[in-house]
């Protein structure tokens, strides 16, 4: 996994899909149409542990639900994207707002409209459960599902990455 960050730089921001990459790609609906999704925690602790390192998060989903900005307020998400038509041109403008090279920026993605960013970012990842398409299109392919771990996965080897580059730049 460590071989999925080779000879990058310090990694800047960390944007990933909402549903099938914080979820587990299912929805539940109450009695009165109300949908619910069921988020992990320990992936949640991750998204924390690298938004206190200094390294920005962000969530750009097609979804158009309040629950995927409700858990960013949550976690001091401050760049959370909903009902984005076109999340090639969202992420571009993130990265021209905060003069993000893409070899800083990591995106995880499960599915077809995630496809698109592969080219654009210095580090593409999908879930182990990601359609076959965006798993070829991975640089990384975590070893747990959405909503189960897997950006967790990512944000330990961010961590460990950016760790390791600021060791090398004090000796």
């Amino acid at each position: 996994m460590r071989d999925a960050l080779a000879g990058k730089p310090r990694i800047e921001l960390l944007a990933c899909d909402v549903d099938g990459v914080l979820t587990d790609g299912g929805m539940y609906f109450g009695v009165g149409g109300q949908a619910l999704k069921r988020f992990n925690v320990k992936d949640g602790l991750g998204l924390a542990l690298v938004r206190d390192s200094g390294v920005r998060v962000a969530f750009i989903t097609t979804d158009s639900s309040e629950i995927g900005r409700i858990r960013g307020e949550k976690l001091g998400v401050t760049e959370v994207c909903l009902g984005v038509p076109d999340k090639l041109a969202c992420l571009r403008d993130m990265m021209d707002r905060h003069n993000l090279v893409p070899e800083a920026v990591i995106y995880v993605g499960d599915d077809l409209p995630d496809l698109g960013l592969a080219a654009v970012v210095g580090t593409f990842i999908a879930p182990a459960d990601a359609v076959p398409e965006v798993r070829a299109a991975a640089a990384f392919v975590t070893s747990a599902s959405g909503g189960q771990g897997a950006v967790r996965e990512v944000c330990d080897l961010i961590l460990r990455h950016n760790a390791d580059l600021a060791r090398s730049d004090s000796q």
